[in-house]
């Protein structure tokens, strides 16, 4: 475990002295994909255990952390800080700085410890992907259809002028508020189904339960609902429309089922 602690302690200070330089704390969100495809690898090199079943596992989380690092990248790259930042920045003061290391950067640290490990931990032992393994494979790719899909929908939609100041309801939106969020989830559970058919122990289940819980109740769902809600047609869309888990829309006055 000391290995992956150091190199993801690493990663995460090296963002924190330049977001302290630029005075940019969000700039941890574009290290967030990266940060696991960089330590799945660095365990791979250093263990020199180069079998099929590594590089299938490290291919699985590149795929989806490159495209979500270069989905932020583009998106935040050259921007301001994120409102979430700027208000923690503001209510800190003084303290921005040690209050930012902790509870922005280390943070960060410790949830991709815990989201990756099913990963991290694959790349030091000796493990095989079997039949069942599969299975997981083609959960993660159900997750990884649902996350780009959805992002892509939504880049078009926020570049359509004619549809500025309006919701997405269409497409994977139809279905679920927030498709890329469920689609995450469903990676990374995907991901813990390949990796524990393969042999890990069951305490690598934290990753999916961990990533499931932060996205759908902290700091996913309920922190970018807060900013839809001022959008015109809201409380329509919220009644018949999932939060998470897609389903055909629900007549109105419907109970939610998420």
């Amino acid at each position: 475990m000391i290995p992956i602690i150091v190199i993801i302690f690493s990663y995460f200070l090296v963002f924190f002295i330049v977001a302290t330089i630029i005075k940019n704390n969000s700039i941890v969100d574009i290290g967030w994909g990266f940060g696991f495809v960089l330590t799945a690898w660095i365990l791979f090199f250093i263990h020199q255990d180069f079998t099929v079943s590594k590089i299938i596992i490290n291919m699985m989380v590149s795929l989806w952390g490159l495209r979500l690092f270069y989905h932020i990248l583009k998106r935040n790259l050259f921007e301001e800080e994120d409102f979430r930042y700027a208000a923690w920045r503001k209510a800190w003061g003084k303290y921005v700085i040690p209050r930012a290391f902790l509870q922005v950067f280390m943070l960060q640290g410790l949830f991709m410890f815990v989201v990756g490990i099913g990963v991290f931990v694959f790349n030091t032992g000796n493990y095989e992907l079997s039949a069942l393994s599969y299975v997981g494979i083609a959960i993660f790719l159900i997750g990884y259809f649902f996350e780009s899909v959805g992002d892509s929908q939504l880049k078009k939609h926020i570049a359509d002028p004619s549809k500025k100041g309006t919701l997405l309801t269409t497409g994977l939106w139809k279905y679920t508020r927030h498709p890329n969020y469920f689609g995450e989830a469903v990676i990374w559970w995907g991901i813990f189904i390949t990796v524990i058919t393969a042999g890990l122990p069951w305490y690598v289940i934290i990753s999916p339960i961990a990533i499931t819980y932060l996205l759908r109740f902290v700091s996913g769902v309920p922190m970018l609902e807060k900013k839809m809600k001022h959008a015109n047609g809201w409380d329509a869309y919220e009644k018949v429309t999932n939060a998470f888990i897609p389903w055909f829309p629900k007549k109105a006055g419907s109970n939610e089922k998420n």
